[in-house]
Parts: structure tokens; sequence; C-alpha cells
């Protein structure tokens, strides 16, 4: 295969500089109280000398929560490194600092920081990449950034792509791009992906074969236990006897069919609660109003609300969260499935025990639906109408129930072991001690 030519992305980084004011106006909302704008352009304060750093990236709170596990692996392979996670949104900034139990900043061994990413303009990148000075840099799924993947080669920094994935999706978008994703894809010395698919998909983008290892799902090494069971029993204990269900990281025209199906099931069960968790915090006054408009009683988490015997709705609007409510529910509905979103992570319920019902959209976690359709231990439904009554046969038979539940934990053990096998293929990449 030919080398890949840098004009190309010089190309890409004048089409940048010209869509440079949508692109401003579209970060200036992603930001946090009191950090400044600034890291956008790779304008971040020098890395302390003498502590080595592993930089991971990871685009929003999903990504973040999926990567949960390799954050704390890393921590616990590399303890004389600090961890510097960036990611592009507020929210994922947001579940990085609760994450990381501390204040931004820090930069002592063993710590863990958060900075924005900075916009792939050439010169942030290059900064960014200077000031940071990271032992090792590490993308986590679809972020592939020409110019930062340039930066970090051109430092000597080397770039591993981890949880590698491409849904079909995603790869007729960037094939439309394939010189430039080509040339990208050049500067990145070892590519962990996801499943076979995922592989011969970056490889046909121009991903070296003999770089790429095919590791499986790091969503399958979720960690469970620990204080997220504690919060669920609590809640489990408190909500009694009385049929629960959550509709976890909804999108917008998914919280209507969501809310109807649930008018539809208090038809026959009027006790029964849904605990709807919006995907974007910044919805949740939206959604809340939609459930008021509905006629359903709603009780907010936010506001220390608890949901009375005559309460409908009881609103997750917290983050961080939706792994412990998922554990303290009978069923659960996992969004972004019932409107062209591709959905999200199945596993996350799976792991905790709770059986797993989903809409059709499904691109990007066609491995996982695969592993639990093949098992038995994932209930589809195609609109409100089919939601209500699945709902209904669920919770009116206990040992499907308990089924369900039992087969999908059995996916998760069954699936484990791409953490271990990332982790062996990023202890090459780094350096010497």
């Amino acid at each position: 295969m030919p080398a890949p030519r840098p004009w190309i992305r010089r190309g890409y980084a004048t089409l940048l500089y010209l869509l440079a004011p949508l692109i401003w106006r579209r970060v200036w909302r992603e930001q946090l109280p009191g950090r400044p704008r600034r890291e956008r352009l790779g304008l971040i304060p020098p890395s302390a000398k003498g502590v080595g750093t592993l930089w991971l990236h990871c685009a929003s709170v999903g990504e973040v929560q999926a990567a949960r596990p390799l954050i704390e692996a890393l921590g616990e392979r590399w303890p004389g490194h600090r961890l510097v996670i960036t990611t592009m949104t507020a929210t994922g900034a947001e579940r990085v600092l609760a994450l990381a139990g501390h204040r931004h900043g820090s930069q002592g061994e063993g710590e863990v920081s958060h900075h924005f990413v900075p916009l792939d303009f050439p010169g942030a990148a290059r900064r960014f990449v200077a000031r940071l000075q990271p032992d090792l840099a590490i993308f986590f799924e679809t972020e592939l950034w020409p110019n930062l993947l340039a930066a970090c080669d051109r430092a000597g920094v080397p770039v591993a792509v981890v949880n590698g994935r491409l849904s079909s999706r995603a790869f007729q978008g960037y094939r439309r791009l394939r010189p430039l994703m080509a040339e990208a894809l050049s500067h990145v010395a070892w590519l962990a992906a996801k499943s076979e698919a995922d592989a011969r998909r970056y490889a046909d983008l121009g991903m070296a074969p003999a770089r790429t290892t095919v590791v499986g799902s790091l969503k399958f090494d979720i960690a469970t236990g620990g204080e997220a069971r504690e919060v669920s029993e609590r809640l489990r204990t408190r909500l009694g006897s009385r049929p629960v269900w959550v509709a976890g990281s909804t999108h917008p025209g998914e919280d209507e069919q969501v809310l109807g199906a649930h008018a539809r099931l208090r038809e026959r069960l009027p006790d029964a609660l849904l605990v709807l968790v919006p995907r974007h915090p910044r919805r949740f006054d939206d959604v809340a109003a939609l459930c008021r408009q509905a006629g359903l009683t709603l009780a907010r988490r936010s506001r220390d609300e608890w949901p009375g015997d005559d309460t409908a709705v009881y609103l997750g609007d917290t983050m961080g969260e939706l792994s412990a409510l998922y554990g303290a529910a009978d069923l659960a509905f996992v969004g972004g499935s019932l409107v062209p979103i591709g959905g999200h992570n199945l596993l996350e319920p799976a792991a905790v025990g709770t059986p797993v019902l989903t809409g059709p959209a499904l691109a990007n976690f066609e491995d996982v639906a695969e592993a639990m359709r093949g098992a038995g231990a994932l209930v589809e439904v195609d609109d409100a109408g089919a939601l209500a009554a699945e709902l209904l046969r669920l919770f009116g038979d206990r040992k499907e129930r308990q089924r369900l539940a039992e087969v999908g934990r059995a996916v998760v053990a069954a699936n484990r072991g791409a953490l271990a096998r990332t982790l062996a293929g990023l202890e090459g990449l780094m350096p010497a001690e």
C-alpha cells in the first residue's frame, strides 16, 4: 500500500479553518464553569517534570462509562503515572471528575485529571501534545482525529485505538473520506478491535492488519458491585414489591413512546413505576414537562423527591447513577433504540441481573446484541405498543424474568477478557522503565 500523503491532511485542516466559526459555536456550549475555553486550543498547563503521563481520550459520558474498567486498570497497572482523560463534551467531563473523586488539575503520580480535547486544528493539536508530553495516547472506540494522531506520531508518542469499533453506518461515512482516514490511521501503532467485523472495516479504511488485534469488547468487562450495588439495594428496599422498570439513556421522540407504553402498563398494573433516565442532562427539565403533559405524577431524584404510592414516574435526573437504577428495577429498557440513534449499552443492566428490553435500532451494539440474542437474553420490540405488551407479559411471569436475568449475566461472564488482552497490548507500547 502506498504511503498516505500529508497534503490530504493539509486540505482537511484548511476546511477546518473555513468552518471555524461554526465549530466554535458548537463547542462554546460544551463547557464547565470555571474552565478556560483556551483548552480547546491546546493551551493547557505543562506536565510536571518527572511524572509519567498516560492520556486516554473518550468522546462523551457514554464512552467514559464504558471505559471505566480500563480507567481503573490503568491506574493499577501503572501507579507511577498520572492519567489524563480528555472528552469533547461537558457531560463527559463531569463523569470523569466524578470518577476521579478529586479536583481537576492534579499533577501527582497515580492521579486522574481532565482536560477538554483540543479542536483538531494543527497548531492546537501540536501544542496540546507538547504540553501534555504523554508516554502513551489511547483513543477510545471511534475517536479518530487526524491532526491529533499526527501530532502524537511527530512527537514520538505511540498511539493505540482501543475497543475499536466501526458500525456499518459509521463505516459508510468514513469510507467517503478514505484517503484522509488512511493517512490518520497510518499514525496508529496498535488497534485493539472489538470484533472481526470491526477489524475488517478498519482495514478497508487503511489500517494495517499487522498492527491490529481482535481483543473483544471492553464493555463485557463492566464492573459490578461496590457502591452502585449498595445504592440499588437501598432503592429496591424502599420501593417495596411494586412493579418497577427503568428506561435508560432515552432520546427525543423516544421519551414520548416510553411514557405511552407506561400509561398502557398502568391500566393493568396501576402501581407500576417507571424510572426514566434521559441520555442528556440538558433535557431533564423538558422530560419532566413531558411527564406532566402526559398526566403522569412525577418525582425527581435530583431534588431528593421520593416516589409515593401514587407516583407514576421517578425521573433519574442525576449523573452516574444509571447502573444503580438498573440494579433496583425488575426490568430495563435501553434507549436510543426506538429512534435511529443506534442503541446504548445493553450490558449495563444485564451485568447487574436485570432483564433487558430494546428497540430495533442497535447499529452501535451489533456484536453485543448478537451475543445476547443468541443466548435468549434480549427482548426486542418495534414500538410503544409492543413495549407495553412485553412489559405486561414479563411482569406477570417471574420465572421468565429470572431466566432472562441469569442468561444475561452468563453472557457478560462468558465474554469477559478483553480488558486483560488490551492491557497486554498497551504494555508493549509503553517505554522501557
